[in-house]
């Protein structure tokens, strides 16, 4: 069920403590793909799950707007800080839990959110406000196998995102731009010297904001990955279902 389709007599009738609130970001993925990527993936991938668990799960709204400074240079990439960020989803999983869906799963589908979803989901569940727990559905899933991929890695803006937003939209994609956004893309992620990433900002290793080859991508790898990443989140609902919360450590 998700909340912004139906009325607050329909969502109160709810039984059930499960919930999915999506995190994205707004930010570029290219010349190419559109700045909505995050938030569009994070949205999918938390409906398929849905509809793959069996059970009653209520689907939140999204938070489109994410950590995403590193993406600064980028006209039409938006950003918060950590703090704001931590703020506005502690509050958010906050509210659902007062309505009584207090097992939370963020389904988040930005690098940058990682870490700070990381410590807001345990400060959450220590503080006894619910169990909250991150899902970010890249990690979640092997690329390698994704047999439409080929071997392709994640990267940014590459097979594996292009990939997903084909599937979801194909008109959202501009595959006449591809060659170009691979030229001016890069290989890897920074640039790195002794384990230690040298680069905070993107535009200081690709000019097309592109990290892989999003020519690499194919509708029917992004099904795949839908499907996997859907597969992976109803087995993760399952758990957060299950799990015993009253269990001392």
């Amino acid at each position: 069920m998700h909340l912004s389709d139906v009325s607050w007599t329909d969502a109160d009738a709810v039984e059930a403590d499960l919930a999915l609130l999506p995190v994205g970001s707004t930010e570029q993925h290219g010349p190419h793909a559109p700045l909505g990527t995050d938030a569009l993936a994070a949205e999918a991938v938390a409906d398929r799950g849905a509809d793959r668990y069996d059970g009653e799960v209520v689907v939140a709204p999204a938070v489109p707007v994410g950590v995403a400074e590193e993406h600064r240079h980028f006209a039409g990439t938006l950003w918060v800080s950590e703090d704001t960020f931590r703020a506005y989803v502690r509050e958010t999983v906050a509210s659902l839990a007062s309505h009584g869906w207090d097992r939370v799963v963020v389904v988040n589908g930005h690098g940058g959110n990682v870490a700070p979803l990381r410590e807001t989901c345990a400060r959450l569940t220590r503080d006894g406000t619910g169990y909250a727990v991150p899902f970010t559905w890249f990690d979640a899933i092997d690329p390698g196998d994704i047999e439409a991929l080929d071997g392709a890695g994640m990267g940014h803006g590459g097979a594996l995102e292009t990939s997903l937003v084909r599937a979801l939209d194909p008109d959202l994609v501009d595959t006449g731009r591809f060659v170009a956004a691979a030229a001016d893309g890069a290989d890897g992620w920074g640039e790195w010297q002794s384990g230690t990433n040298l680069a905070y900002d993107s535009a200081e290793f690709t000019d097309s904001g592109v990290v892989g080859d999003p020519g690499e991508s194919s509708e029917v790898a992004g099904q795949q990955l839908l499907a996997a990443a859907a597969e992976a989140l109803a087995a993760l609902l399952e758990a957060v279902e299950t799990r015993d919360l009253d269990r001392e450590p």
